[in-house]
């Protein structure tokens, strides 16, 4: 971190002035001070982007705003195979084969967002 110091200095020489030249040149010395603070923070903020980079903090955009897209295809995957899977699974099985069938794909598709998730 840049030396305080001279701001410091420059501060203290400016309240001297101040009470040296008194109250009428009050304006005149604040604007030189705050020009020299407008100067320094500047520079400081230079350093700080020389050292990280323009964009030290950018934030990636996160994966989890492509989850929904993610899931589209397997979503209507499901539907589409879905189907006919529930008219062959009631057609042979009954109640039990469609209970299975539909359970198969529930957990086929819980699977697939977890693994979804994970990798976002």
């Amino acid at each position: 971190m840049p030396d305080k110091r001279p701001l410091r200095d420059d501060l203290q020489a400016t309240l001297d002035a101040r009470r040296d030249l008194g109250p009428d040149y009050e304006s005149a010395l604040v604007e030189s001070f705050v020009e020299r603070l407008d100067e320094t923070i500047a520079a400081r903020v230079r350093a700080e982007l020389d050292h990280y980079g323009p964009e030290p903090h950018k934030v990636k955009k996160r994966k989890s705003e492509n989850h929904g897209a993610a899931m589209i295809p397997i979503a209507l995957g499901s539907m589409g195979l879905g189907i006919p899977l529930t008219a062959i699974a009631a057609g042979n099985a009954g109640m039990v084969g469609l209970t299975i069938t539909w359970l198969a794909i529930v957990i086929i598709n819980v699977a697939a967002a977890a693994a979804i998730m994970r990798r976002g």
